[in-house]
């Protein structure tokens, strides 16, 4: 049997950014998912996911099943036809997968899930050759049209390349970062809510859509290819929505490289202000707290408890997309046990996770 693994991700800078061709900066993690996996000479691919039923899922024909919006069977169909789009060779295989990545975690698992077929295909029929940024880009295809989960390239490039990554999507910079919060001394954990993502995908679409809007009236695509100091000068209103969106997103923008040179030098206040800075932006301009087609405030109440607790020695901040899930926090050793405590007790027992960079 052939054996792969490819860790999840972790946002650490650039909240919704990477949809408008910004800059981010993330890590792959100590956790993942591990596959067992050989070709089987049909064309049929089987996948036995531990915790999961089993499911099949034919080479052909790969149309878009919007049935299987939201199902790992999506995944496999939609890497599969991206892979034939790119002429790259496909067959059937049989694989058993194991996942070490928390239920409700934040993770990334749907762009592990879809690196790890996209890398089973590489390996069982394009002899390992296909390079890391390409399975990123298919990754993010399958899961954008066959999923129908409308994100950036953000996560699916971070599990690909499988370390800590900063990347500038305007100019298409990649650069790896080598560093470890722990040698600072501090740790990094993020804490399930338990809110749940149902219902949120016009909530999660509408914020592209607000920027692409600010966008046009640039005449340009993407926030990226707009001057910010031209944005800046025009004395917006910062009660409408799409504006207060596009403050963060340049914001935001500005902050990614600062936060990557603090890593980089070991230099934790700053890192911390920073993180800060950022989650206080996500919050108040970017908006992706809470939605009124929920009315789900358990992301708020972990972040306004983190605020108690961290206030002064540490960094709390929403976890990616926004609006339920994960709130990821960063402080130092001494002050962890407390923070876990005090966080599960809330959320209850196991919500409170640490993860380690790679």
């Amino acid at each position: 049997m052939n054996e792969l693994f490819v860790p999840g991700r972790t946002e650490l800078a650039g909240n919704h950014t990477d949809h408008q061709k910004g800059r981010i900066l993330a890590s792959a993690v100590d956790l993942g998912l591990y596959a067992s996996f050989n070709a089987n000479g049909e064309n049929l691919c089987r996948v036995a996911s531990e915790g999961f039923p089993s499911f099949e899922v034919r080479t052909s024909p790969l149309n878009i099943r919007t049935a299987e919006f939201g199902t790992p069977q999506a995944l496999v169909r939609g890497v599969m036809a991206a892979f034939q789009e790119l002429g790259l060779r496909i067959g059937g295989f049989d694989a058993e997968i194991r996942s070490t990545l928390p239920a409700g975690s934040g993770l990334s698992s749907s762009a592990a899930f879809a690196v790890l077929i996209g890398r089973i295909l590489s390996q069982l029929f394009n002899d390992g050759k296909v390079e890391p940024i390409v399975l990123a880009r298919v990754a993010q295809q399958a899961e954008n049209q066959y999923f129908g989960k409308p994100c950036g390239l953000m996560s699916q490039l971070t599990c690909a390349f499988g370390h800590t990554v900063y990347v500038d999507f305007k100019t298409g910079e990649i650069e790896p970062i080598q560093a470890d919060f722990a040698d600072m001394g501090l740790v990094l954990c993020l804490t399930d809510t338990g809110g749940s993502h149902a219902g949120l995908d016009t909530s999660y679409a509408r914020i592209p859509a607000d920027m692409v809007y600010i966008a046009n009236l640039f005449d340009k695509g993407v926030l990226a290819d707009v001057d910010p100091e031209e944005f800046r000068a025009k004395g917006w209103d910062a009660s409408n929505r799409p504006v207060r969106r596009a403050m963060h997103f340049f914001d935001e923008n500005e902050r990614v490289p600062k936060m990557r040179d603090a890593l980089k030098a070991g230099d934790d206040q700053t890192y911390m202000r920073l993180m800060n800075e950022s989650g206080r932006s996500s919050e108040r301009l970017l908006n992706n707290i809470i939605t009124s087609a929920t009315g789900d405030t358990k992301l708020q109440q972990g972040l306004e408890l983190s605020r108690k607790l961290l206030e002064g020695v540490g960094a709390w901040r929403v976890h990616g997309g926004g609006f339920a899930g994960c709130v990821q926090a960063l402080m130092p050793q001494e002050v962890f046990d407390g923070y876990k405590a005090e966080m599960e007790k809330t959320f209850g027992s196991g919500s409170c996770h640490v993860i380690h960079l790679v």
